[in-house]
């Protein structure tokens, strides 16, 4: 058993999240191909084992304690860097069908790497700017948008609100800020059709405090929406 398998099975149990054995498979490798591809690109900042296995692996897991995904659901992971939380979330409930985007090609091609050799079914890569790919044939697509992203979430909801369908959600993975964010937001959640729902709150060990925040999608978003990446961060509503 390698370091790694050993370290995240022990963080799985500290952390109460349950996993088959297929599935723990799967991450050791998704592990090993981030440590060998995060040599060559940049990927992660962390990569000792239990900073993987906590702060990568366990955080982007918390979702599917806190939020109950329907199977077969259709899942966007706006921003997906490295994968988190989306290709966690599909290693984890496999049924899910994923769409992973973001901006830079070689991190999709670093995905698409890891989903092949995990013989994944049912993942597609987008190569967009958020702000872009809501604009054309995936708004109003999905049944979730997730993001864990380092952007306030007045901001986030803009990006990834109009992915999601009426009666959708959209999942923001946050830090200490969450509940002053969400206070905050108020006014675009309301602006792009969203109405503020649950609020989930908790410490993950080492890695802080973190907040899950679910915003149902009651409304169409406005065409308007989303402006372009300098309105958004230049006069955030």
């Amino acid at each position: 058993m390698s370091d790694f398998n050993t370290v995240f099975r022990d963080a799985l149990k500290e952390f109460g999240v349950i996993l088959d054995d297929t599935a723990v498979d799967r991450f050791c490798v998704y592990n090993d191909l981030l440590i060998e591809w995060n040599e060559k690109m940049n990927l992660t900042a962390l990569t000792e084992p239990r900073d993987v296995a906590v702060k990568h692996f366990i955080d982007s897991l918390t979702l599917l304690q806190y939020a109950q995904i329907p199977q077969g659901a259709g899942v966007i992971d706006v921003g997906t860097g490295a994968g988190f939380p989306g290709l966690a979330l599909k290693i984890a409930r496999p049924d899910i069908r994923l769409t992973l985007l973001d901006s830079l090609q070689k991190r999709l091609v670093f995905l698409d790497e890891v989903c092949g050799q995990l013989e994944l079914d049912g993942v597609c890569m987008v190569h967009s700017r958020a702000e872009d790919g809501a604009r054309g044939e995936l708004r109003d697509s999905f049944d979730y948008a997730v993001a864990r992203a380092v952007a306030p979430l007045n901001v986030l909801c803009e990006y990834c609100l109009p992915y999601v369908k009426v009666g959708g959600a959209f999942l923001a993975m946050k830090g200490k800020t969450a509940e002053e964010e969400t206070a905050a937001a108020e006014n675009a959640i309301q602006q792009l059709g969203g109405r503020s729902s649950e609020q989930f709150f908790f410490e993950l060990g080492e890695a802080g405090q973190r907040g899950i925040i679910r915003i149902d999608k009651i409304a169409s978003t406005p065409e308007r929406f989303p402006r372009k990446s300098k309105a958004i961060k230049n006069k955030p509503l």
